[in-house]
């Protein structure tokens, strides 16, 4: 029976509410991101947008809610939350990560105030529920799982405070996003997610502690039909596959998904462009590499982390081990794909030295967009353990590990660390490094001709933005102008893009001016 009643939950059918007496108003809030290296806030003020991704797992949740409730959505990186919008509903659903955590005060405080009850999930309240007692419910871990349970009890009028699960979804069960109640116009980019889970044991992440170690998927017809769905909201343009390791399961990509997609792409005349994360074994698999391109993929998200072999055995991430890192990116990129980069220094094992060999690293890759980070302990990880024996731990990670702070005791002395750090990123992202990081990327990016030569009219306004901002009021404009030339007269397919990497940068060095005066 309750196996019954789970699966018309998460499929919004009507079934007999005790709360029918009226429908039931449900306000769906997604709190403020700040300005991080993430954001991209700087750079999306060329396209007019307000926000790069939706908050895709809210809008999961609310494909998951009873068909015949009121609901409406709030994403406060968009839109401003008003007080009538709280007034106006019966329970906020709230969902958040780590990064987000002072809108999150803001927006309990707002709904407490009002007597509105909330409901709150997602990566901030699984990890942290015990700093959050005084919020009405917690349905924690998988919404597949644990929100079903909640919407039975409030079904009988008696929903508890706290709902969590060991156990992992099935993804099978996971209903297409609820894209109606989104203001798509606001955001860069639409949002799919394929799988969840990572099979490696990096002991400073936490996706294996939120969504295990073995890769669960959704079948082929589940990721059509969400392409089918953005398609039909009229999206056109990037979508991100959100999953923290895309690559997971190779043979189910390489078999059934990644050639269905290809197949839809070609069928749908090419309406979308996916981006992506995934380990750098990538590289090791030229069919899957092939496919992905294909299928439309043009960036991959690859934690790199460091190029010093006894951090990456520090903290156990060993598909990085014994390898040309530098190679592997650009084998990645000569199959068409950009590779976006993760670092991170502060680990016990780095040196005085793993400041100018990241730098190194970074230039001689020509990984554009690299997020370089200070080491930061999330609870829960293996790491926070470790450092919680030793004695170590300070405070809680902030989720920005490119704002100068560390909430442990470093091996290296802080003020060695902090001002190694802050060079890394002054460096890097000066013009005369990241326009020449730029060139150096392009000249390796051999991407499919599929797609390219279309420009949207987001880029038409871009570029005549940036020629007032980079190309006139900026010191930067020599670089500017040369890149531009040089990208005509050598790529002139590829001009685009080197117009919308000198966008990053400026995005780039305006979060990275923090850094420098901390």
């Amino acid at each position: 029976m309750r196996d019954r009643l789970d699966n018309k939950l998460l499929h919004g059918e009507e079934i007999s509410w005790k709360t029918k007496e009226k429908i039931m108003k449900i306000l769906l809030v997604y709190p403020k991101n700040p300005d991080t290296f993430w954001s991209f806030k700087h750079a999306l003020k060329f396209i007019f947008k307000k926000s790069t991704n939706p908050p895709l797992g809210l809008l999961t949740v609310a494909s998951m809610l009873p068909a015949g409730w009121d609901k409406k959505l709030v994403d406060m990186n968009v839109d401003k939350l008003k007080d009538r919008d709280i007034e106006w509903a019966d329970y906020v659903f709230i969902s958040a990560n780590t990064i987000q955590k002072a809108s999150v005060a803001e927006v309990i405080s707002r709904c407490k105030a009002k007597r509105v009850k909330i409901v709150a999930g997602g990566p901030l309240f699984t990890s942290s529920h015990d700093e959050y007692a005084h919020v009405d419910h917690l349905v924690l871990n998988e919404a597949e799982i644990t929100l079903p349970w909640f919407l039975a009890d409030l079904e009988k009028g008696e929903p508890r405070h706290v709902y969590s699960s060991g156990e992992w979804a099935d993804l099978s069960t996971t209903p297409v996003p609820a894209w109606s109640l989104l203001k798509m116009k606001k955001y860069a980019s639409m949002s799919i997610q394929y799988s969840r889970g990572c099979p490696f044991d990096c002991d400073f992440c936490d996706i294996p502690l939120l969504y295990g170690h073995k890769p669960r998927i959704k079948d082929t017809r589940q990721v059509i039909a969400e392409l089918d769905s953005l398609h039909e909201h009229r999206w056109r343009g990037v979508v991100f596959f959100v999953d923290d390791n895309f690559i997971g399961n190779k043979r189910s990509l390489k078999e059934e998904v990644l050639p269905a997609i290809g197949a839809w792409m070609r069928r749908m005349h090419y309406p979308f462009t996916f981006l992506t994360q995934a380990s750098v074994n990538l590289a090791d698999d030229e069919k899957l590499m092939e496919l992905m391109v294909q299928a439309s993929f043009n960036t991959v998200f690859v934690g790199i982390e460091t190029p010093d072999e006894a951090s990456l055995a520090e903290c156990g991430k060993r598909q990085n081990k014994n390898r040309n890192l530098v190679e592997c990116v650009r084998k990645i990129q000569q199959f068409g794909l950009q590779v976006q980069g993760g670092f991170i220094v502060g680990f016990d094992s780095d040196t005085l030295t793993i400041f100018e060999r990241q730098i190194t690293f970074i230039q001689n890759s020509g990984i554009v967009t690299a997020m370089v980070g200070l080491l930061n302990a999330v609870r829960g990880t293996k790491l926070y353990q470790r450092l919680h024996k030793e004695n170590r731990l300070l405070t809680e990670a902030t989720g920005d590990n490119t704002d100068c702070s560390i909430n442990f005791v470093p091996k290296m002395q802080h003020a060695a660390l902090i001002k190694g750090y802050q060079n890394i990123v002054r460096t890097i992202y000066s013009p005369d490094q990241f326009y020449a990081r730029v060139k150096k990327f392009l000249e390796n990016y051999r991407p499919l001709t599929t797609g390219l030569g279309r420009v949207s009219m987001s880029e038409v306004k871009a570029f005549i933005l940036s020629i007032f901002v980079l190309g006139i009021k900026e010191k930067e404009r020599f670089h500017y102008w040369r890149l531009f030339l040089w990208s005509v007269f050598t790529r002139p397919r590829l001009t685009p893009l080197a117009v919308t990497f000198a966008i990053y940068g400026f995005h780039f060095r305006k979060v990275f001016e923090r850094a420098s005066q901390v």
